[in-house]
C-alpha cells in the first residue's frame, strides 16, 4: 500500500513556474512507477508525465513536452513535477499516482495506475 499526498499548488500568471512535490509512505517507494495527472473541469483526466524506478526513463504529455520535468528522490520517497512557462490551459487539479511495483515501464494509461493522491490545484491566470 503507497499513500501519496501532493503540495505545491497555487496560483501563478501566465509564464510563471511551480513545483509540485508528491510525498509517498511505504520503505518500497523506489520500485514504484510514479506519475502525474491532471483534470481540468469537463475535461477527462490527461497524463502529464511519469518517471521510472530510477528517474532515467521519463515520458511527458504532449502538451507539456518542453515546459515541464518530472523527477524523483527515492532517499525522499518524494517525486516532483517542475512547471515552466505555466499557460491559463495548464489549469486543473494535479494528481500523482503511482504504479507497480511489478514493473519499471512507464506509460500513461491512468487505469493502471494503482494509487493516486488527493490532487493539488493549479491555477493559471491570464
Amino acid at each position: 500500500q503507497v499513500q501519496l499526498v501532493e503540495s505545491g499548488g497555487g496560483l501563478v500568471q501566465a509564464g510563471g513556474s511551480l513545483r509540485l512535490s508528491c510525498a509517498a509512505s511505504g520503505r518500497t517507494f523506489s520500485s514504484y512507477v510514479m506519475g502525474w495527472f491532471r483534470q481540468a473541469p469537463g475535461k477527462e483526466r490527461e497524463f502529464v508525465a511519469g518517471t521510472g524506478w530510477s528517474g532515467g526513463n521519463t515520458l511527458y504529455g504532449d502538451s507539456v513536452k518542453g515546459r515541464f520535468t518530472i523527477s524523483r528522490a527515492n532517499a525522499k520517497n518524494t517525486v516532483y513535477l517542475q512547471m515552466n512557462s505555466l499557460k491559463p490551459e495548464d489549469t486543473a487539479v494535479y494528481y500523482c499516482a503511482a504504479k507497480g511495483p511489478y514493473s519499471d515501464y512507464v506509460n500513461d494509461r491512468a487505469h493502471e495506475y494503482d494509487f493516486w493522491g488527493q490532487g493539488t490545484q493549479v491555477t493559471v491566470s491570464s
